[in-house]
């Protein structure tokens, strides 16, 4: 298997710039998703990594080799579809092994080659039927498959879950994470998708907009956002995000009440600066239906204007310092529309970011 990196790389469409210059090292056999809104350039730059794209600027070397004027078929990667690309008038069997058929590989190590991929991806009883016969899901196990024979050095994935149910879509990504751990290879996945980056990913790369916002295993990206952008684009439900200024030593929410200055983001701001603070719904949460907490925290009243039941918990919405915000309710009980109850906001798990940057000041 390989590293990839992305040294400086830049992607044009005349004098459209889609990507920045972006860097980007990947470790050999690391698991790594780039993540985005539609447009940020991550299909863009898994298809540069690919070679189905000519880069416009920088370098992109895979292994100890740069492969900036490589055809696809000589940088030794596999590339797994949205649309799975199977052949419809073949068998299981010959679209796993029509690669090495044309690579004119001997009969005997296609054979041993399909046979050892139909068994990592449980099809083997599926290999003489057709695509047409297949689930959506089976027919991308297929679609995986047909990139293992290769032995390749980097796995690319574009998006390939996107056409499955949500049902199968979990189902996949387990299938994937176990194909990562069978086949120990360096994979590199793009998805929309928050939820599924942030379960498959040994690390995350967050884009947008052509550039890398930034980069970091599950857990660093969701608990240290580096702006306001990741922050409300990795978790569900996103951070909520209200303006205030710094006033003597608290901030003072625009239009609402004064809240305590997070502990890690004191000696990082000035009186009469504008900020921003976030807050995810975990950590706001109606006194005597909270997790405890132990650290600071402050008290705030609040009007729900909506409920929404989730069975062991009830996601509450309502109007704090002119924004609606979302919050948590435990051991939950029914909330009438207009209801006000208290509320904790657990400072320690706040976050402040800049007005004028949207950077984290913590």
């Amino acid at each position: 298997m390989a590293q990839v990196h992305l040294r400086n790389v830049v992607k044009k469409y005349g004098q459209l710039q889609v990507v920045h210059g972006i860097n980007l090292e990947i470790e050999d056999n690391e698991f790594v998703v780039l993540v985005g809104p539609s447009g940020c350039g991550k299909s863009t730059t898994l298809r540069m990594i690919a070679g189905l794209e000519d880069i416009s600027g920088g370098e992109v070397g895979i292994g100890d080799r740069v492969v900036n004027d490589l055809p696809p078929r000589s940088r030794n990667i596999s590339m797994v579809f949205q649309n799975y690309a199977l052949y419809p008038h073949m068998t299981v069997r010959e679209n796993l092994g029509f690669s090495l058929k044309i690579a004119k590989r001997p009969e005997a190590e296609i054979e041993q080659a399909v046979d050892e991929a139909a068994g990592i991806l449980s099809l083997t009883e599926y290999l003489d039927r057709k695509p047409g016969a297949l689930s959506g899901g089976q027919r991308q196990r297929v679609a995986m498959g047909r990139a293992i024979v290769r032995h390749p050095d980097v796995f690319l994935f574009d998006e390939p879950l996107s056409n499955l149910d949500a049902k199968l879509r979990t189902q996949m990504r387990t299938e994937i994470k176990k194909l990562h751990q069978k086949v120990k290879s360096t994979i590199v996945y793009v998805t929309h998708d928050q939820v599924e980056a942030m379960t498959l990913a040994d690390r995350i790369v967050i884009m947008r907009d052509g550039h890398i916002e930034q980069v970091g295993t599950p857990l660093e990206v969701f608990e240290k956002p580096a702006n306001t952008f990741v922050a409300t684009f990795i978790g569900s439900p996103p951070m909520n995000l209200l303006d205030g200024q710094v006033q003597s030593g608290k901030i003072a929410l625009d239009g609402g009440p004064s809240v305590s200055i997070p502990e890690q983001s004191r000696g990082k701001v000035q009186d009469g600066q504008a900020v921003i603070l976030g807050f995810r719904a975990d950590n706001l949460m109606p006194v005597g239906h909270s997790m405890p907490m132990p650290g600071e925290h402050s008290e705030l009243g609040m009007t729900v204007n909506l409920s929404e039941p989730l069975g062991t918990e009830t996601l509450l919405f309502g109007t704090l310092a002119g924004k609606e915000v979302q919050a948590k309710m435990l051991h939950p009980r029914p909330v009438a529309p207009g209801e006000r109850l208290e509320f904790q906001l657990d400072l320690t798990r706040c976050h402040l970011f800049d007005a004028k940057t949207q950077q984290s000041l913590g």
